[in-house]
């Protein structure tokens, strides 16, 4: 957050500074579920097995 964000939005500043930066984390945790999620289900095969029946 920049200083000029600091100035205007002084409440979600606040907020950041004593909870974290929550929208944040969340993104991180979603961004790692996907890579767990596509690392776990390939639907590529699927497609390839029901493609050679």
């Amino acid at each position: 957050m920049s200083s000029a964000d600091r100035t205007e939005a002084p409440i979600y500043a606040g907020l950041v500074e004593e909870q974290g930066d929550v929208p944040a984390e969340v993104r991180r945790v979603a961004e790692e579920v996907l890579r767990e999620a596509g690392r776990a289900i390939d639907f590529g095969t699927a497609r390839t097995t029901a493609a050679s029946r």
